[in-house]
């Protein structure tokens, strides 16, 4: 059922903004540190876990699997949207920091995709 897929993201996405808002106060930092990748770890994690111990029917896999395939387009799209403004809102360092990251990144899938095609296994 797609239900518990739904419950088990959002179960998920709120302990990571938990952790997420955690680990900024103890950092001296006032906002959220994360909590969208603690969310997708534990969403893995706990998914794996349950899965292994708990048998499962199929239509509860199915929703599972369905939302956590969402989880990385949907909610990073969201965390992407506010990292823009306090980027743009903290200053152009920041702002070139994120374009020279994201230009490595869109020079990195080339080489990363020939490296995969040349039969090296990455483990």
């Amino acid at each position: 059922m797609k239900i518990y897929g739904v419950a088990f993201l959002a179960l998920c996405f709120l302990l990571g903004q938990v952790i997420g808002q955690l680990l900024g106060k103890a950092i001296g930092i006032d906002g959220n540190v994360g909590g969208v990748g603690f969310g997708m770890l534990l969403l893995v994690i706990i998914n794996d876990r349950l899965g292994k111990k708990y048998p499962m029917l199929q239509e509860s896999k199915a929703g599972i699997y369905f939302w956590g395939s969402m989880y990385i387009p949907v909610v990073i799209a969201m965390s992407m949207i506010l990292n823009v403004r306090a980027a743009l809102s903290g200053g152009w360092v920041a702002v070139i920091v994120g374009i020279v990251a994201t230009g490595a990144c869109y020079f990195l899938v080339p080489v990363l995709t020939k490296w995969s095609k040349s039969g090296e296994k990455i483990s």
